[in-house]
């Protein structure tokens, strides 16, 4: 072998080992994605009781409505994958983010499943960044709100890509992960550094399960043209009792847009007894989540529900949205079940 074959083999293998230390700052743009996202639009999911969905989070939590409509006919019906259809969608933001809370009034869906765990591929959540983590909590201590840690959490500083970042895990009345989260000065955005003012900044990312993080990252970065802006290896009884799983460890990728909150994908490495997503899940099933991403155009969509790397749940692309502003819109589901409803304006 030769000493350029050698010195090719040598850069291989670094670049190998430092896209994947924990917690690298990989910037990974993909400028030949089939179906580019250029944002990140609202994060969304299914309730089954609206005014006391939009109580606990404008009451025990600061998010302000900023719109609030019924949903129905023939568009709505094929963009949702639910026939007969007609929804009570409510808009609801914090900081510069946009949750999308949708109550189906006809037909019904299936409640939370009550086991639902942290390590389940049905899990999502959205991270709520907070100025004060121990006054946050005691925010929410107040209003009985149900735990899903068993507390929060301060991740050990021998992570040095996670070290510092406090977290606590809880419920909403139907029972959805969310989380708190706070930032030390060395990580996340800069204006989480906020440290005076309100105690809720705004959505720093939603987060899912997958089974298989280079899978996941075949759609995520290769296809929908998300960078990679970090990840981490999270292990100890921090994580343990954050996720109240029993010896998690988790590969944990943060991935952004140009704007909007990020996606993180998690994998839990172990333990690896984590379920599948129902295959019938449906968008009226309250364990059902929407992630809105903003493309310029949706022609790659139907190549990509042909060769099965997304999974159509809209029968293609559906005109005349009702009361969203986007021109065409399609709801899909990745690999693990999450859902993703790619629009275009």
């Amino acid at each position: 072998m030769t000493t350029r074959h050698l010195k090719r083999l040598w850069l291989a293998a670094v670049l190998v080992i430092a896209a994947g230390m924990a917690g690298a700052r990989i910037q990974s743009s993909a400028p030949d994605a089939v179906l580019p996202i250029g944002r990140v639009d609202a994060i969304g999911f299914t309730v089954s009781d609206m005014d006391r969905a939009v109580a606990f989070y404008t009451g025990v939590l600061p998010f302000t409505k900023i719109s609030d409509r019924e949903a129905s006919g023939r568009s709505y019906e094929l963009l949702t994958g639910v026939f007969g259809a007609r929804s009570r969608v409510v808009r609801l933001r914090l900081g510069n983010e946009t949750i999308e809370l949708t109550e189906l009034l006809a037909p019904k869906g299936r409640p939370m499943p009550p086991d639902a765990r942290a390590n389940d591929r049905i899990f999502q959540h959205i991270a709520i960044v907070v100025r004060d983590l121990p006054e946050a909590y005691a925010a929410l201590r107040r209003h009985n709100v149900e735990h899903a840690s068993t507390g929060p959490q301060r991740l050990p500083d021998w992570n040095p890509h996670a070290g510092g970042i406090g977290a606590f895990y809880f419920r909403d009345p139907d029972r959805h992960f969310l989380e708190l989260i706070t930032f030390p000065r060395d990580k996340g955005d800069l204006r989480w550094q906020q440290k005076q003012g309100s105690l809720f900044l705004g959505i720093d990312h939603t987060a899912i399960v997958v089974d298989d993080t280079d899978r996941a990252l075949q759609l995520y970065r290769d296809v929908l043209g998300l960078r990679v802006a970090g990840a981490s290896e999270n292990y100890d009884v921090e994580q343990e009792h954050l996720n109240n799983v029993f010896a998690a460890r988790l590969r944990i990728t943060a991935l952004r847009a140009s704007s909007g909150p990020g996606i993180e994908l998690l994998e839990y490495l172990a333990p690896r007894d984590g379920r599948t997503a129902p295959a019938d899940l449906r968008a009226n099933d309250v364990a059902h989540w929407q992630t809105t991403l903003v493309a310029e155009r949706l022609d790659g969509l139907l190549p990509l529900a042909r060769d099965h790397t997304l999974a159509l749940v809209s029968p293609g692309p559906v005109g005349d949205l009702p009361g969203d502003g986007f021109l065409l819109g399609a709801l899909v589901r990745d690999r693990d079940g999450h859902g993703l409803r790619i629009v275009s304006q």
